[in-house]
Formats: C-alpha cells, structure tokens, sequence
C-alpha cells in the first residue's frame, strides 16, 4: 500500500500505542468550520485554495461540529491518567487531510491555537484516503464528505456523516447518544418494519424477544467507551452514554435491553421514545455528539444545536 503523501507527527502531545487506544480520526471540515473555504476550492480550484491557507495560515479556523466533542475526548484522557499515568487505553485523535503539507500548515496552527491535542496530521493526496484508515488502527472516523464515510463503512470501520453547524460546547463529561437500530444494533427490525409495517415489526420482536440483536456499524466504538468505563465507578465517570431510540418501551425495548446486557455493554441512561421527535431529549442531554441512521432525527438535532453525525 502507498503510504500517504505525507504525515506529521504533533511533538507537543504524549504519542500513544495505537494497538491499545481508541484511534479516532476527524477530517479537517469535521473539526474546523471550512465552508467558506471548501467553497473556494470548488469554485476556484485547488491552487487558489492552497494560496488562500497560506496566506491566512496563522489565522486559526473556527471551529466545527466535531470540535467540541474532541476537547472533552482530551478531557478523559486527562481524568484517566490522574487515576492511572502509566495508562495506555486512551484516546487517540488524528487529522486525515486532503489538504497538501502546504495548505495543512493553517490546520495544524489552529489545533495548537485551541490546544487541541492531535497526535498526527496524515495529508493524503489519493482520492480516497480512507484506505489509510485500518493501518492507523482507526476505530472511528467522523467526516463532512459523505462519500468518504460510505467508503470508511465499507472497509469495516465505525464511520458517520457530520453536517457543518454552529454549536454550543457543552461542559464536560464526555456525553455521546446512540440510536438503537442500524446504529448500535443491526438493521433486522428496520427491515421488517419496511415490509410489515408496525404491527409485523413487533410480532418479529415478541418471537426473537430472547435472540440477542446483531451487530450496528458503531457497536465496537460504543464497546471501547463501555471498556473505558469501567475504569471509574458510575459517579466519578468522565464518560456518559445513551441510548435514545424510536423504539417504544412496552413492545420493542426488551430485546434492545437484553441484547446490551448479552455484550456487556452498560448504557448509563436509555429512551424509548415510542416514533416521538427525539430533539427535546436531546436538548436536556446535551450531548458532544449524537448518531442516528434517520436524517428527520439528525434535523432535529440540529434544530436544537446538538451535534449530530448521520449513520448511512
């Protein structure tokens, strides 16, 4: 395999074991607000675009969607080695560009402007830089192209979709939202609900009640937070999960709810919302980022200011 064009290594953050830590990697416009820019390059093109970074490269870039959920990523990792230095299941965050070392200056001043702690910039000048995913051991990948992120799940890697929105960063822990079906849990009920509506959904439910769900394109990123956890008791947990799913309680949570136990996984707070708008729960919760596969959900999300990433 072509090694990308070419990677930064950031010296000023601790590098971590990439076999041992919850590799995340976010392209520049998942963390950075570059919609005037992307425009730029569509419009002008690619040389026009790398002027304007370098001219503007000790401007730092505001922020983007994915941003506020990487400030409290480091704040666990803070929390986790006050309670253990020598810890090596940490969090480790890496920038995929399309940007040239050139462009990519602007990107790496401004992650140091916010303190942002990145341990690498990898700048690729394939067209498809997803490819270089599982050899950075990327467990998941949060990008604003949703090409990108259809080639990321092909690949086997946990991947979402974030839309460019204004956000409000939300104190610490660290609160991520799950939907159930073709998020966490596979899309075998979704499917029957297609074909059988609601009533044929719930008879499928009743007789596979004791047949643990399969497995959604983001359970083994919600395993790692679960693993991670465990470390602390429920109290002193800088980590929050949630469970928030159109599923109603009485008829279709009991399978949801058997099979978190079935992995092991515990799930601070679950909402069966019963096809109710999910925005007003997500309000109260706040969360640093919330993962749906329905877009009318990532839009009420984002009527709501939550930061959102679509599940394809």
């Amino acid at each position: 395999m072509a090694e990308p064009e070419s990677t930064v290594l950031n010296t000023a953050v601790k590098q971590k074991d990439p076999s041992e830590a919850l590799v995340i990697a976010v392209t520049t416009r998942a963390i950075f607000n570059l919609e005037k820019e992307h425009k730029l390059y569509l419009e002008k093109g690619k040389e026009e675009y790398t002027r304007h970074q370098q001219a503007n490269r000790d401007k730092p870039l505001p922020p983007g969607t994915a941003f506020a959920f990487i400030q409290a990523v480091q704040y666990v990792n803070k929390k986790i080695l006050e309670s253990n230095p020598a810890e090596k299941d940490l969090f480790d965050i890496l920038v995929l560009s399309n940007n040239s070392p050139e462009s990519g200056t602007r990107i790496i001043n401004s992650t140091k402007h916010y303190g942002l702690e990145i341990s690498k910039f990898c700048f690729v000048s394939d067209e498809d830089s997803t490819q270089y995913l599982k050899s950075h051991r990327v467990k998941l990948f949060l990008s604003a192209d949703r090409r990108d992120v259809c080639n990321a799940l092909r690949r086997g890697v946990s991947a979402a979709l974030v839309f460019q929105q204004e956000v409000q960063a939300p104190s610490t822990p660290l609160r991520v939202v799950f939907d159930g079906d073709a998020v966490l849990f596979s899309d075998e009920t979704d499917q029957v609900f297609q074909e059988q509506g609601l009533e044929g959904a719930v008879q499928y439910e009743r007789a596979m009640e004791a047949v643990p769900m399969g497995e959604g394109p983001l359970k083994a990123f919600a395993m790692h937070l679960g693993k991670m956890c465990k470390k602390f008791s429920q109290e002193e947990s800088p980590i929050r999960t949630y469970l928030v799913t159109a599923r109603s309680g009485r008829d279709m949570g009991i399978r949801a709810i058997k099979t978190l136990r079935e992995w092991g996984l515990a799930i601070d707070e679950a909402f069966f919302m019963d096809g109710a708008p999910k925005g007003p729960i997500l309000a109260q919760i706040q969360p640093h980022i919330f993962f749906d596969d329905g877009l009318h959900n990532i839009q009420g999300a984002q009527d709501v200011g939550v930061p959102s990433a679509w599940v394809p």
